[in-house]
């Protein structure tokens, strides 16, 4: 018995080691593909690169908002193309800085915060400067009708570079917020590194949550040219975003009244992410008893349990494989952002110890809903039908011919707006890489063509790849101890 009893320990031990072993393993993967992400965001500066990482890549649009007598050369190429679109560019300092704020301390174990902090900054400068007074904000730079009649680098681009704006004649709600948003949580980031620029970067998240406020109407109908690009459906969720993050930043009692009260009921169509981020006060803060807050973490429950594949509540728009999936167009988008929040409330739960969710009667954990965000990063690595990586420089196979104007183009070419089509119909595959491009992704048979001209599968974006460095942080140990963003 003595023999058989010490067999069935030493086999244990072994199972125990060989659990260990694989986690290691999965925490390694995801660290390789965070350092991969996270070099995109240098391939989209534009203005005067310092310390440029990227050998194709070179100085750009640095003349940007000159005709305004303001310096918008920094900021990011919003996706393939060369404009700078402010909306979606806010949305992606906000997610970085969520990212930063949450795993900071993770992305450090793979020397990846320092890049991440570098690439917030290089967006947060451009916003201070594209906010020149109180209720002006410059929200993009190019004219996209004109961008896209051209197939160039953008060190090279001769195409005029007209400026948009939003005041209060034509203002822009969703836009200001969303930028005030991404100025409250940079400011939490850059707290304890730099507090002159954090303070600087609070003080124009204020002013903007204002102006946003007081001179309420949609970029949309204010500008009619964007809806052909970043359309927008309504600002309610974007004043109560940037009413979250100025709470989470100033603790401004002010702030935590409009998003639980008369404001909630106005504005109550909330996107996940909101509803997340809130729910964050209901399982951390002394607020957590207030009855809409309370609300706001059943919505995000709820929305939890519609991610769960096994959940009664699971919602059917997924492939046979298992990714959420919602549309053609940037497929991707949708499950690497629902995947970043479930681990976000994942470890919420751990943290507050809360021991499960109800789901129509059942109960699921906080490993439940990190098995479901696990299932849909490492499809997007290559555990999918086409066994292929969507992150392009991760693994083995990965799109060739992303549709990126600068990595299609050698660096060395002579290559105007006009003559630079023959880079898009190459059949060769891209000279650069675009490291860390996160593409459209597959469609609902799972099937992805990669060709250049693929825009709705393999164009990139900022906004794809923030979410998904969000995400990679978040996978870097088995679990996290969220802190206080104070």
């Amino acid at each position: 018995m003595g023999e058989r009893s010490k067999s069935k320990g030493f086999c244990g031990w072994f199972l125990v080691l060989v659990v260990m072993a694989l986690i290691a393993v999965a925490v390694k993967k995801y660290g390789d593909a965070l350092k991969v992400a996270m070099q995109f965001f240098d391939i989209q500066k534009s203005g005067k690169l310092v310390n440029n990482k990227i050998s194709w890549r070179g100085d750009s649009a640095l003349k940007d908002g000159s005709e305004a007598k303001l310096d918008l050369s920094k900021g990011m190429y919003d996706a393939g193309d060369h404009i700078k679109f402010g909306f979606p560019m806010a949305f992606t300092a906000t997610v970085l800085s969520w990212a930063i704020l949450e795993y900071g301390d993770q992305m450090q174990t793979v020397n990846q915060l320092q890049s991440a902090q570098d690439s917030l900054k290089w967006i947060t400068d451009f916003l201070i400067n594209a906010h020149p007074s109180e209720n002006v904000l410059f929200i993009q730079v190019g004219d996209p009708e004109a961008d896209h009649k051209c197939w160039d680098r953008p060190e090279t681009m001769t195409e005029k570079r007209p400026l948009t704006q939003v005041n209060t004649s034509f203002p822009g709600t969703e836009v200001a917020a969303e930028t005030a948003a991404a100025m409250a949580s940079a400011s939490l980031v850059f707290k304890s590194i730099d507090s002159t620029y954090s303070s600087e970067l609070l003080k124009h998240a204020k002013q903007l949550f204002t102006f946003a406020d007081e001179n309420r109407g949609s970029y949309s109908e204010s500008i009619p040219e964007v809806q052909k690009y970043y359309n927008s459906t309504g600002y309610g969720d974007e004043l109560l975003w940037a009413a979250s993050w100025l709470y989470h930043a100033t603790g401004d009692e002010s702030y935590f009244e409009y998003v639980t009260g008369e404001k909630w009921k106005i504005f109550c169509q909330l996107g996940k992410s909101d509803l997340v981020l809130l729910s964050r006060v209901s399982f951390f803060g002394s607020k957590g008893k207030s009855e809409n807050i309370q609300k706001y973490r059943e919505t995000a429950e709820a929305v939890m349990c519609g991610l769960l594949p096994k959940s009664p509540t699971a919602t059917s728009s997924r492939t046979n494989d298992g990714l959420i999936w919602v549309s053609p167009w940037n497929a991707l988008q949708h499950p690497v952002a629902s995947a970043f929040l479930a681990v976000v409330y994942s470890d919420y739960m751990l943290t507050s110890r809360t021991a499960k969710i109800s789901c129509n009667g059942k109960s699921y954990g906080p490993s439940d809903l990190r098995k479901f965000a696990i299932s849909q990063a490492d499809y997007v690595l290559g555990s999918n039908p086409m066994e292929m990586s969507y992150l392009v420089g991760y693994g083995d196979k990965y799109p060739q011919y992303v549709h990126h104007r600068g990595a299609s183009i050698p660096a060395n070419a002579k290559t105007g707006c006009s003559n630079g089509w023959k880079w898009l119909d190459s059949t060769d595959p891209n000279p650069n890489v675009a490291f860390g491009a996160l593409v459209g992704g597959p469609f609902l048979n799972e099937t992805y063509v990669d060709s250049r001209n693929n825009s709705m599968q393999g164009e990139p974006s900022t906004y794809n790849t923030a979410v998904m460095v969000g995400l990679l942080s978040g996978l870097l140990t088995t679990s996290s101890v969220v802190q206080s963003f104070t």
